[in-house]
């Protein structure tokens, strides 16, 4: 029913936004949005420690613009081994997070398009998984659930409930236990300087 209720909303609301690539002149934009949307503790969370260092995964670092430009909901997309499979091979997946729209665009289903727009690029670039910290009411209307993550942990605090997976190709997470590990690209630092 959730799913039905956010096709009309997006029907019939007038479109005022458009879904684009992040660009690095939205870094700003986005974090700010994030503190405002998901306050300064979001920086604690298990899911935290694996981007923390990580550049988003090719293609799947996506905002939410309003007419004017301004980034008005944000959703990013990692790579991660999520645990190993029955041969011990680490099994290549993706960390779904934050997702989070600006408090005063809320109930205008951006959430939802940036969902589809996340996870339809997800596919097209050949993933084979997403998983996700987050509340299983909303995000089964995506396909998410609970059951194909429960051989899974994040490395550290998290509730069970609320790590959820979805199969973009069936059976890929078939056997995959463990910890989720990050293995993007590291985020490049400039080289530090000393001083003579």
């Amino acid at each position: 029913m959730a799913a039905v209720v956010d096709a009309m909303r997006a029907f019939f609301a007038p479109s005022t936004f458009v879904i684009d690539s992040e660009n690095p002149g939205d870094v700003v934009a986005r974090e700010n949005l994030l503190d405002r949307a998901m306050g300064p503790d979001r920086r604690r969370k298990s899911s935290e420690k694996l981007r923390r260092g990580r550049v988003p995964a090719e293609g799947l670092a996506l905002v939410a613009r309003d007419e004017d430009g301004h980034v008005i909901g944000t959703v990013r997309l990692w790579n991660v081994e999520a645990g190993v499979d029955r041969e011990g091979h680490g099994v290549p997946a993706l960390l779904l997070g934050p997702l989070a729209v600006d408090p005063a665009h809320e109930g205008r289903g951006i959430g939802g398009m940036l969902m589809r727009a996340a996870i339809q690029e997800a596919k097209n670039r050949g993933h084979g998984a997403i998983l996700l910290v987050g509340d299983a009411a909303y995000y089964e209307r995506f396909g998410f659930f609970a059951e194909r993550a429960q051989h899974l942990v994040m490395p550290g605090p998290f509730e069970r409930n609320r790590f959820l997976a979805l199969e973009l190709k069936d059976g890929w997470l078939d056997g995959a236990a463990g910890m989720l590990v990050a293995s993007g690209r590291k985020l490049a630092l400039p080289p530090l300087r000393r001083a003579a």
